[in-house]
């Protein structure tokens, strides 16, 4: 069996949950700053992301629900995940993102994976608490990959990891396979493969009889 583990803000989805999420209260800006900050390597993933959460605080829940049905699978991206999964193969999303946003995503196409790996925003009262938590916050991605792959019974040689930022490194560092989907220039000397879409990332796991 083969395991493909997707990223999913800026892979999967060209959405950035947390931006769609500030942009509910008027923080985009200071949170698009903090991604780059953090896609680039400059300041820890973890520091980042509570940062985010952070500015989100008190954010009513409905508007928590319509920033997430707001996040969009990229083109072709439902159409490799059912061919994949037509194929045998055991699709996992990891992500730093939110299981909220991917969900919403996937449910809006009619697609579903195998393993979703990802944060959460908790409530308390109706508001968001300006906190995070979830196995991706100080937990990283290549241990993520590493447990999956024990779980499945799947031969760390024939798994794939397709990510853009820097906290894929982990998880394309010990990949069978390391895909760069349009990486970040820190990121692109560690990828055997890069693509910048979904059909040629098809293309890519049929030369290599993925597909």
């Amino acid at each position: 069996m083969t395991l493909v583990a997707f990223d999913f803000d800026g892979t999967l989805s060209d959405s950035e949950m947390t931006v769609l999420l500030g942009e509910q209260y008027d923080v985009a800006g200071q949170m698009e700053s903090i991604t780059e900050r953090a896609m680039n390597d400059e300041i820890d993933y973890a520091t980042s992301l509570r940062e985010r959460a952070a500015l989100l605080e008190d954010l009513p829940e409905a508007r928590a629900e319509q920033a997430f049905g707001q996040v969009y699978l990229r083109q072709g991206a439902a159409d490799l995940i059912e061919a994949l999964n037509d194929a045998g193969v055991h699709t996992a999303i990891l992500t730093g993102g939110f299981e909220r946003g991917v969900e919403a995503a996937l449910a809006r196409e009619n697609v579903e994976v195998d393993t979703i790996v990802a944060n959460r925003l908790p409530m308390a009262d109706g508001n968001l608490t300006g906190e995070v938590e979830g196995p991706l916050i100080e937990g990283t991605k290549d241990t993520a990959l590493e447990n999956l792959a024990a779980e499945t019974g799947v031969d760390m040689a024939d798994t794939i990891a397709v990510g853009d930022g820097a906290n894929d490194l982990p998880m394309l560092q010990v990949a069978g396979k390391s895909v760069g989907f349009v990486p970040k220039d820190a990121v692109r000397p560690h990828c055997q493969v890069v693509v910048a879409t979904m059909d040629r990332l098809k293309t890519v796991l049929e030369e290599d009889g993925v597909l």
